[in-house]
């Protein structure tokens, strides 16, 4: 069943249901039939609700998919935030970033399963610049907490804007590989191995 706690969060309080029905029907078709192939009045069925209500809340599909986008983006930002702050010094900053992507992708896998697939209609779509500010904040957020705990000698000196993949790379792929049913293993159980891979990626 979808946590719909992040919907709670991002939508609060009762005039704000019908927002909230709506957007988890979306979300359920979206991972059952793919966002291309989904349809509004596929969502409307769902939803029991009308057409006319769907487009005065988010005015058309793209809307739904990135009303959805952005609420797990800003949930998977709050971990991680929450994560950071219990970070002392650079070398568990980095864990905390792993265990942060890892511990969001188990504890939410349908919405984790909407992320990777809506990833490129997001990329494409009208939303994408906005989808290109959040991502770039939340890079400058990282990038100034490591910098006010790096030492020189501590990282490798490579390009920062390598640093995320060389970081979250391996923790994705197993990610989606785990969503997908390639592997069975959740990826919480090789946690702190892929978060050791994360610092010997990144460090000297």
């Amino acid at each position: 069943m979808i946590n719909a706690s992040i919907l709670e969060r991002r939508f609060p309080g009762r005039r704000a249901q019908l927002k909230r029905d709506i957007l988890l029907q979306a979300l359920q078709c979206f991972n059952a039939h793919g966002v291309e192939a989904t349809t509004i009045d596929m969502i409307r069925a769902q939803c029991d609700t009308s057409v006319g209500a769907i487009y005065h809340h988010f005015r058309n599909k793209d809307g739904l998919v990135a009303a959805l986008f952005f609420a797990a983006l800003e949930d998977q930002q709050q971990l991680m935030q929450n994560y950071l702050e219990q970070a002392s010094d650079l070398r568990e900053g980095i864990a905390a970033l792993v265990y942060s992507y890892v511990d969001w992708v188990v504890a939410q896998p349908d919405w984790a399963r909407f992320q990777y697939q809506a990833h490129s209609s997001m990329s494409k779509g009208p939303h994408g610049e906005e989808l290109v500010r959040r991502n770039s904040e939340r890079g400058s957020q990282v990038a100034q907490w490591l910098a006010e705990r790096e030492q020189s000698t501590q990282l490798q000196d490579w390009p920062v804007e390598l640093r995320a993949s060389l970081i979250i790379g391996q923790s994705e792929n197993y990610c989606r590989s785990w969503l997908s049913g390639r592997v069975s293993t959740p990826p919480t159980a090789y946690r702190d191995i892929l978060a050791e891979a994360a610092w010997r990626s990144v460090s000297n």
